[in-house]
């Protein structure tokens, strides 16, 4: 009986020291496969041509395609016509601006906003603008203006050369949201650039936002909004609202206070 309890308790041993074992060494070969995969995984390319991609290939863009505008670039304006735009108070009627000899075209007091016919979503834009040469006027009266992306969200446009205001209404400012970096403007009377890179805000289907947009605005080829983060619409007062919305016009701002405002050499790429 004695001898049989020790083969027993052998017995017992032995078959928990071979599970223990193969249990070490199935856990030995996991891991040893895990160092292995993360060793192929981390291995230090030996030759050029392993780090080297040639698909896809980029399509060509003529950089100076149209006099200076990009060859896949939508031209908006470019001083013949307004053909273009229309109406923001009826767009079932053509933009009322006025339209000058020199290739630009003034706000013109009263007529009220326009916008493009053509929706778009992220985009680079490229547009200028001047201010009058001369204005009694001051702050946020002395050349007002604005540039509305997706018909909601405005970038400032203002002489704010020599003419105090409030920071985030200055021009390229985001407005009311975001202080432009530096003050980048010209003299009053001068053409000024901004070059937009914006990409716009996504909403699920039950009209959530789960993106917000983004903008970065360089003003007279200076960096002044860096990759900002857009709250919502851009309102006068009240804080910035987020109702859900697709693809949407450009739009330009008469500020009803004989601003004499021009714009010229207006083109986007979407993106």
């Amino acid at each position: 009986m004695v001898l049989r309890n020790i083969a027993a308790t052998i017995l017992t041993i032995v078959l928990l020291t071979g599970c223990k074992n193969k249990k070490e060494n199935s856990t030995s070969i996991a891991i040893h496969e895990v160092v292995e995969k993360d060793s192929i995984k981390e291995k230090e390319p030996t030759k050029p041509e392993e780090t080297e991609i040639w698909e896809p290939i980029p399509p060509k863009v003529d950089p100076t395609g149209n006099n200076g505008v990009p060859s896949d670039a939508v031209i908006l304006f470019d001083g013949s016509d307004l053909n273009a735009w229309v109406s923001s108070k009826d767009t079932t009627q053509t933009a009322d601006w006025i339209l000058n000899n020199n290739g630009s075209m003034t706000v013109k007091n009263g007529a009220g906003n326009i916008q493009t016919k053509q929706k778009f979503g992220d985009i680079q834009l490229h547009i200028e603008w001047k201010n009058p040469a001369e204005s009694e006027a001051t702050n946020q009266s002395r050349g007002n203006s604005g540039i509305f992306l997706q018909n909601r969200y405005e970038i400032q446009v203002l002489d704010t050369y020599q003419n105090k205001t409030y920071v985030n209404g200055q021009a390229a400012a985001i407005y009311k949201q975001h202080i432009p970096l530096v003050n980048a403007s010209k003299p009053s009377g001068e053409w000024q650039t901004y070059d937009v890179i914006y990409r716009a805000p996504q909403f699920d289907s039950e009209g959530n936002k789960t993106r917000s947009a983004t903008v970065t605005v360089l003003h007279n080829n200076v960096l002044v909004q860096d990759h900002v983060i857009i709250k919502g619409t851009t309102e006068y007062i009240g804080w910035p609202k987020n109702e859900p919305h697709g693809k949407a016009p450009l739009k330009l701002q008469d500020h009803m206070d004989h601003s004499g405002v021009s714009f010229r050499n207006i083109w986007i790429r979407e993106l």
